[in-house]
């Protein structure tokens, strides 16, 4: 079963609109400014079933906790996850030019828990104007407008490539980890909305036969997935890249407490909901 996880998609929504917030508040206020490592060894030797060998190195439950990094064009998110206690931490960096600052904004997921902190930059006292702590902030999803777009944890494969690798009809593996093939990204609802930076709709025809490379580490698991969108519209052309790294060697993920962490205040919530 190909497993839905828009996660990265949702936060991108999330981080665009909560920075168009800040901005527009900060103006309102006169604050407008004047102007990975591989693992070492040898390589997997070529397989008999290359889609089969690709699939089985995708990250699942049994995996210790790893670091990611998901691009999509300019976008980037990072971040780490540990599937054992479905805990993850996503996190992503926006640039604002009008006031000119810069956010990042990070979500940490337990279970069903949620914490949100933001980082802004650039701007003095940019924090204390908008009442946003520097503190991890525990959310309440009830206060949320709409909960159900606010991110939460999905899986042990954030940047769902089992189901890009599972559209595609033949994998070719090129030794030394590395395996080829052509993605279809307009197979299904659940790819689609992994990529939904993407113009499909330009794309065409081409938006089925994407080619990708993916190289397996020597510890046997997936260390990238990279797939070429050709430009199409006024689309450019792009990478759409996904790295797993340091599998057993992330840092822990643990519910912020003490003076790490407080409730989330009214302005975190209104600028969540726009």
């Amino acid at each position: 079963m190909t497993q839905r996880n828009g996660t990265a998609a949702t936060v991108r929504r999330i981080v665009l609109r909560a920075a168009a917030v800040l901005a527009t508040t900060a103006l309102a206020a006169g604050c407008g400014a004047g102007g990975t490592s591989e693992g070492a060894g040898p390589a997997p030797a070529p397989s008999a079933d290359p889609k089969a060998a690709l699939l089985a190195a995708v990250p699942t439950t049994q995996d210790p906790a790893f670091r990611f990094l998901l691009q999509d064009g300019t976008d980037k998110f990072t971040g780490v996850l540990n599937p054992a206690t479905e805990a993850m931490d996503l996190a992503m960096k926006q640039q604002n030019d009008d006031p000119k600052f810069t956010m990042d904004m990070t979500f940490r997921f337990i279970d069903k828990d949620l914490w949100m902190r933001v980082k802004l930059t650039g701007l003095p006292g940019l924090h204390e104007m908008l009442k946003l702590p520097k503190r991890w902030m525990a959310m309440d999803r009830d206060r949320l407008t709409d909960a159900s777009s606010i991110p939460a944890y999905q899986g042990a494969d954030p940047g769902n490539t089992a189901a890009v690798i599972r559209t595609a009809d033949t994998v070719v593996d090129k030794g030394d980890g590395t395996y080829t093939g052509l993605a279809d990204l307009t197979d299904n609802a659940d790819v689609q909305s992994t990529f939904e930076n993407v113009d499909l709709t330009a794309l065409g025809e081409a938006g089925k036969k994407v080619p990708f490379t993916a190289v397996v580490g020597a510890d046997g698991n997936l260390a990238s997935l990279t797939l070429d969108v050709p430009a199409a519209g006024k689309q450019k052309a792009m990478k759409l890249i996904t790295r797993y790294y340091d599998f057993g060697k992330a840092p822990k993920i643990a519910a912020p407490t003490g003076d790490q962490v407080q409730k989330a205040p009214s302005a975190a919530y209104e600028m969540l909901n726009g």
